[in-house]
């Protein structure tokens, strides 16, 4: 595995890391350590992967 970058956005905070050829990304909640929902987004840039974990927590994040 290789770089891994987090980011917080309000009630979660958004990790990522290169993973072969292409970027990971997943949320949780502040504080925890394992993905929400196990939810893991998948992107060829790193920026790709944590704009779809934005959108996901968006979209998601008023049902928790």
């Amino acid at each position: 595995m290789g770089q891994a970058v987090t980011i917080s956005t309000g009630t979660f905070e958004i990790h990522s890391e290169a993973h072969g050829p292409h970027w990971i990304a997943w949320l949780t909640r502040a504080g925890g350590g394992k993905p929400e929902q196990s939810i893991v987004l998948i992107g060829e840039t790193r920026e790709e992967a944590e704009s779809r974990a934005r959108q996901w927590a968006q979209t998601s994040g008023d049902r928790f």
